[in-house]
């Protein structure tokens, strides 16, 4: 009688780290959140021409460019963080310290999202530096 063994699937998803995991997805939704908001931004635009608001006044359109910005880095970042890619680490750092910078200047307009979101920064950063050491390993 001969065994025969089953191939498995690679198991290198179960061995990544959870907060890295944690950083890829709160980084997935966050950005699928803000193409949400940029196209609220941007139908809504057409009602506000008051530049007397501050950072970009009533200019909504430029809310939600900048919104789209930090989707295409969140989604990007956390895209590579599934995928293994040690680019997608500098990517998340990147689109923490923007949102850290955004949080600082919205918070007098918004402090629940600011503080929020500053709490979520801090949190991806934590995670990404808490996994600092984990690589993904290649496929034998």
């Amino acid at each position: 009688m001969s065994t025969s063994r089953m191939s498995t699937p690679s198991m290198s998803t179960l061995e990544r780290p959870g907060w890295l995991t944690f950083a890829a997805v709160v980084l997935l939704s966050v950005g699928i959140l803000r193409i949400i908001t940029a196209i609220a931004y941007f139908g809504d635009s057409a009602k506000v021409a008051d530049l007397s608001h501050g950072l970009f006044g009533g200019q909504l359109w430029a809310w939600g460019l900048w919104d789209l910005v930090i989707a295409a880095l969140a989604l990007w970042g956390g895209w590579s963080l599934l995928g293994g890619n040690t680019f997608g680490r500098a990517i998340a750092y990147v689109w923490a310290a923007v949102v850290l910078v955004q949080s600082f200047v919205i918070l007098a307009w918004a402090p629940w999202f600011g503080f929020l979101a500053m709490a979520l920064a801090t949190l991806v950063m934590f995670a990404l530096a808490s996994s600092s050491e984990w690589r993904e390993r290649p496929e034998v």
